[in-house]
């Protein structure tokens, strides 16, 4: 399966690049919002991608809100993975178009549950 991480910073997109390919994904890396589009115009459709929400040029929840205006990825999965914790941010990132919500620092385990409960890794 195809990911894209969405993070500005390069030790984050490290981590969770890494992280997927022990689970078997092929993931893609982007800076920001804006680059996570030109990526996906790039290499296509993707199953999973990981967002950031405080980036520059676009911030993730903008990212989400345009990326689900394209009907060519309505069944992309999407998480954030973020320091925002408050509440009123994971309904909005919910709201705007986000599947699941993990806040960092996160483990390998909490990102692989919210993997499996989005269908794209069994639970060992």
């Amino acid at each position: 399966m195809r990911t894209l991480v969405i993070d500005d910073a390069r030790v984050m997109r490290m981590i969770l690049s890494g992280l997927l390919q022990e689970l078997g994904f092929e993931p893609f890396v982007a800076e920001d919002g804006r680059d996570a589009l030109n990526v996906l115009a790039e290499v296509g459709m993707v199953d999973l991608m990981l967002v950031d929400w405080n980036m520059p040029n676009m911030n993730g929840l903008e990212f989400v809100k345009e990326v689900r205006k394209d009907a060519t990825y309505a069944d992309a999965k999407i998480m954030m993975v973020t320091t925002e914790s408050e509440m009123e941010n994971v309904i909005q990132a919910l709201e705007a178009g986000a599947d699941e919500y993990v806040m960092k620092p996160f483990s390998k385990e909490a990102i692989s549950e919210k993997l499996a409960l989005l269908g794209l890794v069994a639970t060992s």
